[in-house]
């Protein structure tokens, strides 16, 4: 059995990022397993721009940030293995993965970071009516068609589901000549960005439906149309509001999901509302040495948010090794919320074990207008920031930092609340 000190799961944007802030913390025996035939994960079929203006201060397309991340990577010499499937991962971080080269082997790792990223909702998972055509594919699938295969889905397209995959596939089958019919949300919301429902939608022309959903899918062998109808407060589509659009292409961008399925069996404790882990101050699982960073945490709306939050995965996961993390959780303090969050990330943190800051992580559940975020140490608000918008397409955050708590004393209770301006 091979010996490696980090072993990272995942060679997309979160795992690239957490192997080259783990090397800069001093750490040199890392090992990146990645199942695809090359580094950066889905940003390789993201050819739009818009990525890097966090990070890098300008504007890259996914390709082009990846590969700023893969050079890091090359640079330190750190190894990694493709084409190679992470098969388990056992409570005492033993890895078992399988390639063509290796066969399966095993790998007894000091600290395991996952950075598997996430996965589309299919249409299994939306119950809607109608007989298995040709011609449905989730947004995904038709980007890497489209973007990697130079294979063209379709020419009459109606897309379920306005998150942010969905936006853009719509300017991007417009682009590549097809007529964009509709796009269907059954939120009374977009679940995109607002900068993407501009450019991929409106500067197109193309209309956006709220409230709407898909109740019927015409044709047996290919798609020739579908029925959309408008749906009541409880998402039950209202009779006599169907509206028929023929095409021979439907797309579904209906939500992401966090591909946990190892560390569900590796044990690690799941959030209800994610699906990702349940993570401390140091990004660190419920399993001691386990750590988790990107998407696998919680669907990110922007990759330089996913890139900051594993380096410090990474920097944790070599601390770890190193022996200079604590491994106490008696003192972790679990955060609270009210009035619109309906999560945090992470959702426990200890004082005394957290460095100089902590980016807390949240979305509201519904949009919300003129509020303010407050941060409460026990009945002490210590941050109180105003929001003109939130809308649960868009993350929000708060830095909390340890002069606060050194300013509060002992502190009992955490908790951000959303309150009316």
């Amino acid at each position: 059995m091979e010996k490696v000190n980090i072993v990272i799961v995942g060679g997309g944007p979160a795992g690239l990022a957490a192997a080259a802030a783990a090397y800069d913390a001093g750490e040199r025996s890392i090992l990146i397993l990645e199942r695809d035939s090359m580094l950066g994960g889905i940003l390789n079929q993201c050819i739009h721009n818009g990525f890097g203006l966090h990070t890098f201060k300008e504007e890259l397309t996914g390709p082009e940030y990846a590969k700023r991340f893969e050079d890091q990577v090359e640079a330190r010499g750190i190894a990694c293995k493709l084409n190679t499937m992470v098969m388990d991962i056992s409570p005492e971080k033993v890895v078992t993965a399988m390639n063509r080269t290796d066969g399966m082997f095993t790998i007894e790792a000091g600290a395991v970071v996952l950075a598997m990223g996430c996965r589309e909702r299919s249409r299994g998972a939306l119950n809607i009516p109608g007989y298995r055509p040709a011609g449905i594919y989730s947004a995904g699938t038709a980007q890497r068609l489209v973007n990697i295969e130079g294979f063209m889905p379709g020419r009459e397209v109606v897309i379920l589901g306005s998150g942010d995959i969905g936006l853009i596939m719509a300017r991007r089958m417009t682009l590549e000549g097809a007529k964009v019919k509709v796009v269907a949300e059954l939120m009374p919301y977009s679940g995109g960005l607002k900068r993407n429902i501009v450019q991929c939608l409106d500067d197109f022309g193309i209309p956006l439906k709220l409230s709407h959903t898909v109740v019927d899918i015409q044709g047996k062998d290919r798609v020739t149309g579908v029925t959309i109808a408008e749906v009541d407060s409880r998402n039950k589509p209202i009779p006599g509001t169907e509206e028929f659009y023929s095409c021979d292409t439907l797309l579904l961008s209906c939500g992401l999901l966090p591909e946990n399925e190892l560390s569900r069996q590796a044990g690690v404790a799941l959030s209800p509302v994610t699906n990702g882990p349940v993570v401390n101050e140091s990004l660190e699982t419920s399993i001691p040495g386990v750590f988790a960073a990107g998407n696998v945490l919680h669907v990110h709306d922007l990759v330089d948010y996913v890139s900051e939050e594993a380096a410090a995965a990474g920097r944790n996961a070599a601390a770890y090794v190193r022996g200079d993390l604590v491994e106490d959780r008696s003192h972790e303090i679990p955060l609270e919320f009210a009035g619109g969050p309906r999560y945090t990330v992470p959702a426990t943190l200890d004082p005394a074990k957290m460095g100089d800051a902590v980016t807390i992580r949240f979305r509201v559940g519904a949009v919300m207008k003129n509020r303010f975020v407050d941060l409460y140490l026990d009945d002490e608000r210590v941050l109180h920031r105003r929001r003109q918008v939130m809308a649960p397409g868009e993350m929000e955050e708060l830095v909390l930092k340890k002069s606060m708590f050194e300013k509060h004393g002992e502190t009992s209770r955490i908790t951000i609340r959303v309150e009316e301006a």
